[in-house]
């Protein structure tokens, strides 16, 4: 006797290749009904024996199509309906939303396979996909996801692409991008002024260009790409000085793992990265000798590497190069350029040419970067290919909109059980940016049907997003600490509940004292927390300014450690240091003068590579400590550390590692011994401080986060030493450890905040 049943899909089910994925499976069992995409994701029918409705749904989670993610299944019995065939019908429109949307995808296997088959009607096409692979997020406009909802909408399908979209049996069916040569996206080559070049071969054109030096501007999948050919130091010098992009490495694309090998070393987890279908960026250390100009990454031991990952890169690349420099379109601080007009507008005085596509961008998506540590691929910039995907909690909460902090931006909505954590904006510190952010968050509500009950910002009164949400009058707003918003967002990731340790190290983070912390140890959960040890303060002599010129943070501390006498003294370290400025600095920090106080771990890192000589000034955030970690030898010496107790608190003495450091230089220590020294002595000391803590709160789990964390050393090591003591430690994957994460730890604070 026939059965029937209803069974609705939630996850990534729209746009993979799902509808035809079941319509086969159905076939093959003989069952009959229909599969549709509804707003909250797939809804379908089957009816027939008993035992192939148990092979069937037995099978459907474990034979489901490659980009499909599927979070849950609910099943209902219904009486038989006498089914005669099993069809795909058409999209249903509904109140409420629920379905997940695909992140953009690599090209796939087959499609590549045709790309360069010379008997295929798509032979070097360079928009070719198919279900299982090619753009969605950044060109979807609503859902459910069908082509009049994507900018594909314009473009219609001609005879061929539309008999293959049709059919379930094709590889492209309802693939919402499908086209070719005679109905879909074109590409040309233009000047500088975004005047069109009249060649037949515009890609072999820019490549030809790019060989001789020129700086092209691609249009990719998620915005432009500014690209020069990687083995000519000049072109790339050109580039830096046009984009206004000092030192900060420039990204690379190769052709395969082959070539990338050749001036790279790529280990097994790297390797796994590299080839993943969201092809992020991989951090991987340089070969000793290879052929790349020294100007794509100086004074730096890594490359940031990726493959090709869109047709029209594979045809690019197809061309004899080792590597082309791939960096985002934009001047530095801005967005990357998504639009034709607005490319020559803003990137016409560096790109020489740009390689022009009329397939529209609706939503910009910078390159993801991922670097391996402790056994883990780590997000450092979390967006294309891993945008929209939500991170899930592990309880439904209230829907909550966190405008995240200002370095690293990133938005988050909540709904439900899942957090979507929006792409990565950039530094959020100019008008154009906050922008992007405005776009993003009316992009991402709407698709998501998302309602805020609450708008979340960072406790800082200075920052653009605390000063875009007191300004509005649509929602209450929640001002939630950094280093809170910090540690909850590793909790969320993890499925934590309950109080935690809380170790939180980064740059700069507004304290609910009003000065800078970022060497701190809290006591936390989802609501509250409590501030229970930091670094001892030391001032910030400039403010800001000690931020990008750290032998400012290294007079401090030694001002701070040993006194003014310290500079009267004609110690080696100190003579290449301005007399004049020091006097400045010291009565700046006397009168208190714009010296802010703070407790911060990443200062002190740059105190640190002033004093060994690696640093005075920085040309991107973080390039001190970066420099510091790289220059390191192994060692097992450490300096001396201490904590004392001060109202309640425990006190973290980073002066008094500083004067020690300061020994060592004076005494002519290699920086390199010195830097092994001091990572030591943080591991060490933060392993002790977190022990006795844990202990005297009755507490087992320590979660860490914040910028410093991305320095592997540390991360591994104190993972390594805390796990060894009984501790369980939890540690930032799926969201970056930096400020990417704090829009996360935000929303769930805010959402916490609703449900008490």
């Amino acid at each position: 006797m026939a059965q029937r049943l209803r069974v609705h899909i939630q996850g990534i089910v729209q746009g993979v290749g799902f509808r035809p994925f079941i319509y086969q499976l159905a076939h093959r069992h003989r069952l009959n009904g229909y599969v549709a995409n509804t707003p909250k994701g797939v809804e379908l029918e089957v009816e027939g024996g008993r035992d192939a409705l148990h092979h069937f749904l037995k099978e459907l989670p474990t034979s489901a199509p490659p980009l499909a993610r599927i979070t849950q299944i609910e099943t209902e019995e219904l009486p038989a309906a006498a089914y005669s065939t099993f069809e795909i019908k058409a999209s249903e429109e509904g109140e409420e939303r629920a379905a997940l949307i695909s992140p953009d995808t690599t090209s796939c296997s087959d499609c590549l396979r045709e790309l360069f088959e010379p008997q295929d009607r798509r032979h070097l096409y360079p928009f070719i996909n198919c279900t299982n692979c090619g753009p969605r997020y950044t060109i979807i406009n609503d859902i459910p996801y069908d082509r009049p909802k994507t900018s594909m909408a314009v473009f219609t399908m001609c005879d061929d692409c539309a008999r293959e979209y049709h059919d379930p049996l094709d590889r492209r069916f309802h693939a919402q991008p499908n086209g070719c040569w005679n109905c879909g996206p074109r590409v040309w080559l233009a000047d500088s002024s975004g005047e069109e070049l009249k060649i037949s071969e515009p890609i072999s054109e820019a490549a030809k260009h790019l060989s001789q030096g020129a700086i092209v501007a691609v249009k990719g999948l998620g915005g432009f790409h500014l690209a020069v050919d990687a083995s000519q130091n000049e072109a790339v010098k050109r580039l830096r000085w046009r984009k206004g992009r000092e030192e900060k490495p420039l990204a690379l694309m190769s052709s395969s793992l082959e070539q990338i090998e050749r001036y790279a070393l790529v280990e097994d987890e790297e390797r796994r990265l590299l080839t993943c279908s969201q092809r992020p960026i991989v951090i991987v250390p340089k070969r000793p000798e290879n052929t790349i100009a020294p100007e794509v990454a100086p004074r730096n031991r890594c490359f940031g590497v990726m493959l090709p990952y869109t047709p029209l890169h594979h045809l690019l690349l197809s061309h004899p190069f080792l590597a082309l420099v791939m960096t985002s379109g934009n001047i530095s601080e801005e967005p990357i350029a998504i639009d034709n007009l607005e490319s020559v507008e803003r990137l016409g005085k560096i790109a020489d040419y740009f390689l022009f596509h009329d397939r529209d961008i609706l939503l910009r998506s910078d390159d993801s970067i991922l670097r391996p540590a402790g056994g883990q691929p780590r997000q450092i910039r979390r967006s294309r290919g891993y945008v929209p995907v939500p991170i899930f909690l592990r309880k439904p909460v209230a829907e909550v909109l966190a405008l995240g902090g200002e370095l690293k931006g990133t938005i988050c909505l909540t709904k439900e059980n899942r957090a979507f954590v929006g792409q990565h904006l950039g530094d959020l510190e100019n008008l154009e940016t906050l922008e992007f952010l405005e776009l993003t968050v009316r992009h991402l509500r709407r698709i998501l049907e998302v309602s805020p009950r609450l708008l979340v910002h960072d406790l800082h009164p200075d920052y653009l997003t605390t000063q875009m949400a007191l300004a509005q009058d649509e929602l209450p707003t929640l001002a939630v600490q950094h280093h809170h918003a910090h540690v909850v967002s590793c909790m969320a990731e993890h499925g934590l509940e309950g109080k935690v340790l809380g170790l939180a190290l980064d740059g700069t983070g507004y304290g609910d004292d009003g000065c800078i912390w970022g060497g701190e140890i809290l006591v936390a959960d989802e609501r509250n927390y409590e501030r229970v040890a930091h670094f001892d303060y030391v001032p910030m002599p400039g403010g800001e300014k000690a931020i990008k010129e750290p032998w400012r943070m290294a007079v401090a501390y030694l001002w701070a450690g040993l006194g003014e006498k310290v500079f009267q003294d004609e110690q080696q370290p100190l003579q290449r240091w301005d007399r004049d400025q020091i006097g400045v600095l010291l009565q700046m920090m006397q009168r208190q003068i714009n010296s802010p106080l703070t407790s911060s771990c990443g200062r002190l890192f740059d105190a640190v590579a002033a004093l060994v000589g690696l640093r005075d000034r920085i040309a991107y955030e973080g390039q001190a400590a970066i420099e510091l970690e790289q220059c390191m030898e192994p060692t097992t010496d450490k300096y001396h550390y201490e904590f004392k107790e001060v109202e309640g608190r425990m006190l973290l003495s980073a002066t008094s590692i500083f004067t020690q450091v300061f020994d060592d230089v004076v005494s002519g220590v290699a920086p390199e011994l010195v830097s092994g020294k001091f990572h030591q002595t943080l591991v060490a000391m933060f392993a002790d401080a977190c022990l006795h803590l844990c202990k005297l709160h009755g507490l087992n789990r320590v979660v860490c986060s914040g910028g410093v964390f991305q320095n592997v050393f540390l991360l591994e090591n104190l993972e390594d030493r805390l796990e060894a003591s009984g501790l369980e430690v939890y540690t930032p994957q799926l969201i970056p450890a930096n400020d990417g994460c704090i829009s996360l730890g935000q929303a769930v604070i805010g959402a916490a905040s609703i449900a008490e």
